[in-house]
């Protein structure tokens, strides 16, 4: 993956952007506390993005590995947006009662949220704990990295 940088660089960016629209909708959402939370997360979580392009070539990892790793981290950014997101537009609480306000969705809109952000949880540990192998220290002709 020799373009992995530009590639979380670039979806960064994007995701950046997405945030940022969906500040400008927060007073939409049927919960506008979790809409200021989804805002937060796109900004963070594409922030996230271009951090870990910039330092993309340093990680060392096997080639599955780093495309796990990548991939992983794509996965679990966006979808921490979207599942924020829509638990912003359900008013859902289950996955998040302090930012619910005494909102409520429907039972398979609480179960949709839940289990995306279940899933962020999962997938994003997963990739940070690869990212951290690969960046370990090691030696080489040049002397410890």
């Amino acid at each position: 993956m020799k373009s992995g940088n530009r590639l979380l660089m670039r979806h960064g960016t994007l995701l950046f952007l997405l945030g940022l629209v969906t500040g400008l909708a927060e007073q939409r959402f049927t919960n506008t506390r979790m809409g200021l939370a989804a805002h937060l997360e796109g900004v963070m979580n594409g922030i996230v993005l271009i951090a870990l392009g910039a330092i993309w070539t340093e990680v060392r990892l096997p080639p599955l590995a780093k495309g796990t790793a990548c991939w992983a981290a794509l996965y679990g950014t966006y979808a921490n947006w979207l599942f924020t997101t829509l638990a912003a537009v359900f008013g859902t609480a289950a996955a998040n009662p302090i930012t619910a306000a005494g909102y409520h969705g429907q039972p398979w809109q609480e179960s949709l949220v839940g289990a995306g952000l279940l899933s962020v949880s999962v997938v994003i540990i997963i990739s940070v704990l690869l990212i951290l192998w690969g960046l370990r220290g090691g030696t080489s002709a040049q002397g410890p990295r």
